[in-house]
């Protein structure tokens, strides 16, 4: 199943995808893309329903956030040996993490607001992986039955205030509008594998990124297990899985966006989201 959440940013209404890619309104069955929904039992039921007998959303709806209710946004830093490389950073010898606020939460297609004092905003394609049963001390082997599914997430990032404003990197990532997810939750049934997916970023219409999960150092399964070690991941809460190589930072000499700029993302199976940057007021 492909779920989306549209209307105004804060009053969305659940729908599902038809097989023609429309809109339908899932609102007659679920409050929301949350909670106990995005559990195995709750997911199940969604799958039976016919998306064909379900009302056509109106057309030209806004995307917001495939998911709602998120407690967590759990960032993987430094999961791919060459984004590693290109910023000058040694491999962790363990998966860092670090958070995302949920307050930087923005729609797929929703601009991307630069903050007044930002110079060096960058962007990072990712593989963001969807909790659905709750996990605690899970196994690997056992860790994507934990998954209700994936989206596309960027982890937008403001370098200067990542690196050099004293600290650690949740002031350059929790800006506001920071963190487009979608277009789509795309239920895990849907990818076979999620080490065998290509992601992709263009900026102004050039590829910046285009990687392969299966160059992640932790694999998604292996994340899902190792977070669970240390807290309980809850339906609704997402892993940002890391990101490949091609980031501005990056770069030489490093280039970063700026106002008016377009920037498309996609990973296969899971769509694309498109954002304009604008500069904050």
């Amino acid at each position: 199943m492909k779920l989306v959440r549209y209307g105004k940013r804060g009053d969305e209404t659940p729908g599902i995808l038809d097989e023609e890619g429309r809109i339908r309104d899932l609102s007659g069955h679920v409050d929301d893309i949350a909670g106990c929904v995005l559990e195995p039992a709750g997911l199940a039921k969604l799958a039976k329903i016919n998306p064909a007998k379900l009302p056509l959303a109106p057309e030209g709806q806004r995307l917001g956030a495939p998911v709602a209710g998120i407690g967590k946004i759990l960032c993987i830093g430094l999961n791919y040996k060459m984004h590693a490389s290109e910023t000058g950073a040694d491999v962790p010898s363990e998966p860092l993490l670090f958070q995302k606020a949920v307050s930087a939460i923005n729609g797929p297609y929703d601009d991307i607001v630069i903050p007044r004092t930002a110079t060096k905003t960058d962007w990072e394609v990712e593989l963001g992986v969807v909790i659905g049963a709750p996990a605690k001390y899970v196994s690997e082997e056992e860790a994507l039955s934990h998954v209700a599914g994936y989206v596309i997430l960027n982890d937008v990032s403001e370098r200067d205030f990542q690196k050099n404003r004293a600290g650690q990197f949740t002031k350059g990532k929790s800006c506001d509008t920071f963190c487009p997810i979608g277009p789509w939750f795309v239920t895990a049934d849907e990818i076979a594998d999620p080490q065998n997916l290509t992601l992709r970023t263009l900026v102004n219409g050039e590829v910046r990124q285009n990687g392969r999960s299966s160059d992640m150092l932790h694999s998604v399964a292996k994340l899902v297990s190792y977070l669970s070690q240390f807290m309980s991941l809850l339906p609704g809460d997402i892993i940002a899985s890391g990101t490949p190589d091609g980031v501005g930072a990056g770069m030489k000499p490093p280039q970063f966006l700026k106002a008016g700029d377009e920037i498309v993302m996609s990973i296969d199976g899971l769509g694309e989201q498109r954002a304009r940057l604008v500069a904050d007021r």
